[in-house]
């Protein structure tokens, strides 16, 4: 699995590629964190839209940036579910707590017009 970033303002997008799995799970969750310290995002988009694989693994890795970002007043979107992923995050309950959009264009404009409510 890799992972493409892109920033837009205060916001991450981690655009994640390939299999999600508990091999490629903690490099993943470290590659996000530095990066989001590196850069100072206050916010994170995970693109799946090029994800052919993910298990409860990939759960753990959108749960945890939530907690940690949540803490500090961060938010967390989602984009790009096939329906496998969406039904794995929505069996979780993961839509409970964060958004899941369109598009990761949605997602930034969601993400900057919370910014402003």
């Amino acid at each position: 699995m890799d992972i493409i970033f892109g920033i837009k303002g205060n916001i991450l997008i981690a655009e994640m590629l390939g299999e999600i799995d508990h091999h490629s799970a903690a490099k993943a969750r470290a590659d996000i964190d530095e990066t989001m310290e590196g850069y100072g995002s206050r916010d994170l988009i995970f693109d799946f839209s090029r994800v052919t694989f993910m298990d409860s693994s990939g759960i753990g890795i959108i749960l945890g940036r939530y907690r940690k970002l949540s803490q500090s007043g961060g938010r967390v979107a989602i984009t790009g579910c096939s329906p496998a992923v969406r039904n794995i995050l929505n069996m979780a309950g993961v839509f409970t707590i964060i958004d899941c959009l369109e598009s990761v264009g949605a997602a930034v404009e969601y993400l900057n017009r919370k910014e402003v409510s």
